[in-house]
């Protein structure tokens, strides 16, 4: 099986952007991808542009925190959107929620990791139907660089942060089609402020 790496150096003109704006930026030592929430939609992401991506690794430093003036439920959510589609018609997500990582409550902690897929299957919807299947507990800071490693393959991805050799989170069952080819995205929640770089992407097929 052959594999590529590719380099992708993120700059405002490198994305096309759905519910989000973003600009160049120098955050805590790395030239960086500022990006922010801009309204509250499942599909707040800037998307990488000429990526078409089915099987293989995703790799990045990410950073989330709450913004300014965001409610008190906003928890820093950022993450990596794979398989995306055309105006982002379907997408797989793994998100984190990094002001969950240190929290002195459990139940904060155990959803530090997030895997959600659009269209149908928000966070809400699979915490209810299958409680601790698609979230898990992982330690994180907000607003400090997270490494993040995302292997796909099929019905399958894994999620990896900080160099661990296990993952923090599998997702077995991806949602939508396994077959399906997309971009990849800088993904975003409501109320959030993330700051994206060292972006390598390496393909499978």
């Amino acid at each position: 099986m052959s594999s590529t790496a590719q380099e992708v150096v993120l700059h405002p003109g490198s994305v096309n952007l759905s519910h989000v704006t973003v600009e160049q930026s120098d955050y805590k030592g790395k030239s960086a991808l500022k990006v922010q929430a801009a309204g509250d939609s499942e599909k707040m992401l800037a998307i990488l542009k000429e990526i078409d991506f089915h099987n293989g690794t995703i790799e990045a430093m990410i950073s989330g925190q709450p913004s300014e003036n965001a409610s008190e439920s906003a928890r820093g959510f950022v993450g990596i959107a794979f398989r995306v589609s055309p105006e982002a018609a379907k997408m797989e997500v793994f998100y984190l929620r990094p002001t969950n990582g240190r929290a002195d409550d459990q139940i904060r902690r155990n959803h530090s990791t997030q895997y959600i897929s659009v269209p149908g299957y928000p966070w809400e919807k699979l915490r209810k139907e299958s409680p601790g299947k698609y979230e898990s507990y992982a330690d994180m800071e907000s607003a400090e660089w997270i490494k993040v490693k995302i292997e796909v393959r099929n019905d399958t991805a894994k999620l990896y942060l900080n160099g661990a050799q296990q993952p923090a989170l599998i997702v077995n069952d991806l949602k939508q089609n396994k077959d399906q080819r997309g971009s990849i995205g800088l993904w975003v929640g409501p109320g959030t402020l993330a700051y994206f770089a060292d972006f390598k992407v390496t393909k499978e097929d």
